[in-house]
């Protein structure tokens, strides 16, 4: 562990170098703690040999590790209340009645990748909760049909379907035969119950039901699939660790990358979760810190994406309101 003066410098590097983008300099701490220059360059150097600061190439000054990130997130860090301005914004949406809550969540994370200059991530699925109200169909044209899912919650689903040489009358007939034996069935089980109860017997009343059949089971898969979200990409241009074009479009290269952003979700855990660095599968030189949450109308994951040198603690309180908002709006 370290001693009390190292944790106050480690903290107050973390803290500088957060706020200022350049390296720390022992004579900054000194002013701070009223101690000599030597003291602070021997307990810097120490933390140096702990592996919690190192030196860039430019500068005599430290920055903190990826490891000094973490051990100020674990050890260091104080919980911090969001300021006037952040909740006013974010209350504003929240109280907005004629926004449904994915809307709500997606425009609050919008507010603070605007906010923070960091980028915003929500993952969203329908909840197990959400049971299958009804399916309809619209027809367009003679090849093309509208396929509408609601479930008992209110959220709706739609997709265009393209049937070259299904006639309507077939697509109907199948939706009328998954209404009679798959509505009340849980959303993320529907799936399922069309394999095994819905796709044996369809042939007996559609001619061309196997391309009709994949169709509408795809439609479905894409219902229970996470809605993906990214808010807020290009705010990583603001950051100076990103001036190097190569590095800035590997970063956005796995930004768009869908299964990576997919991964974010890989816990059941309720809290706020930090990934620092190597720690997480987006990018070494970000950090990545989520949540989960669950409303009667969906589950999903909240995530703040920033470099390293991130305001941790307004981020995580940001998080934390928002989180409460949605799953105190699912309780009232």
């Amino acid at each position: 562990m370290l001693s009390n003066r190292q944790n106050q410098i480690l903290k107050m590097i973390v803290e500088y170098y957060v706020k200022q983008a350049k390296p720390v300099s022992s004579k900054q701490i000194c002013k701070k703690l009223k101690c000599s220059s030597a003291t602070v360059r021997s307990e810097m150097a120490n933390l140096e040999n702990e592996g919690l600061l190192e030196k860039t190439h430019t500068s005599s000054g430290r920055i903190p590790s990826e490891e000094g990130y973490r051990y100020y997130v674990d050890h260091l860090l104080e919980p911090k209340k969001m300021n006037g301005e952040d909740m006013l914004k974010l209350q504003i949406i929240f109280h907005n009645q004629s926004l449904d809550l994915s809307d709500c969540i997606k425009k609050s994370l919008q507010v603070v990748s605007d906010m923070t200059s960091y980028t915003a991530v929500v993952l969203g699925t329908a909840s197990h909760e959400n049971l299958l109200k009804e399916v309809s169909v619209v027809p367009l044209s003679d090849s093309q049909v509208i396929v509408i899912i609601v479930t008992d919650k209110g959220k709706v689903e739609h997709k265009t379907l393209n049937l070259d040489g299904v006639n309507v009358a077939d697509v109907k007939k199948t939706v009328d035969l998954i209404n009679k034996l798959v509505v009340g069935t849980p959303i993320d089980e529907v799936s399922a119950k069309l394999e095994f109860e819905v796709k044996p017997i369809i042939g007996n009343y559609v001619f061309q039901h196997e391309k009709l059949y994949d169709a509408i089971y795809n439609v479905f898969n894409d219902f229970v699939n996470p809605d993906i979200n990214v808010v807020g990409r290009t705010k990583f241009l603001e950051q100076p660790e990103f001036s190097d074009v190569t590095k800035i479009k590997n970063l956005f290269s796995k930004l768009d990358n869908d299964d990576l952003i997919r991964e974010i979700k890989h816990d059941n855990s309720n809290n706020i979760e930090v990934y620092i660095g190597s720690e997480n599968s987006i990018d070494e030189d970000v950090t990545v810190i989520k949540t989960n949450f669950k409303s009667s109308s969906m589950d999903g994951t909240i995530a703040i994406i920033g470099p390293k040198r991130m305001e941790y603690d307004r981020v995580m309180s940001m998080l934390e309101y928002i989180k409460e908002n949605i799953e105190g709006d699912a309780s009232s």
